[in-house]
């Protein structure tokens, strides 16, 4: 029986690299994935995700206005599609958070979507806050603080370092722009 996975974290921990390692696993067995990342995330170019390591496959592009359900049904029944897998699963909607929950309940095919629960304010994203209450599992992957204790906040950086605490909720950066750091780093760093 299919499922909704989400796998969420801080910065830095891996997201990427593990959703392109379980395309990876699908296709060996002779199993179709269709992977999806956000259009508005062009850090390592359009229309592919790239890890950290270096490794990439190429990607459908969502946008707010993408009907998943639609698309995935439509492409679903020109190659039968045996997973789903959506990077940047924070920028979903929560449109299309119910609409990868009807791919799984009547196309009984699983969805992985892996991205950030939180933003710099330590506020969810729309897609984290709805992928968190409807997934049928939750699992979070880990990285760790300067510190050494885990990681489960980031803070936005200027150009000079600097912590910045007020602004837009979505700026695409790497890391010159953001740092992962544990909840007693980020309280400090951002005066709570």
């Amino acid at each position: 029986m299919a499922k909704l996975y989400f796998y969420y974290s801080s910065m830095n921990a891996g997201k990427s690299t593990t959703l392109l390692q379980s395309s990876y696993n699908y296709r060996e067995r002779g199993m179709n994935t269709l992977v999806y990342t956000a259009a508005i995330d062009n850090r390592y170019g359009v229309g592919k995700v790239t890890s950290r390591i270096g490794i990439e496959e190429q990607a459908q592009l969502f946008d707010q206005q993408t009907d998943l359900f639609s698309e995935i049904e439509r492409i679903n029944q020109q190659q039968h599609l045996n997973c789903i897998l959506v990077d940047e699963a924070q920028f979903l909607t929560k449109a299309q958070v119910y609409q990868l929950s009807e791919v799984v309940d009547k196309l009984n095919i699983p969805v992985l979507c892996y991205g950030l629960r939180t933003d710099f304010q330590a506020e969810l994203f729309e897609g984290s806050r709805y992928l968190l209450a409807w997934a049928d599992q939750l699992e979070e992957l880990k990285t760790i603080c300067y510190c050494g204790r885990k990681a489960n906040f980031v803070l936005r950086l200027n150009e000079q370092g600097e912590v910045i605490k007020e602004g837009d909720q979505i700026q695409i950066g790497g890391n010159d722009h953001y740092l992962s750091v544990c909840r007693r780093h980020y309280k400090e760093k951002m005066g709570c």
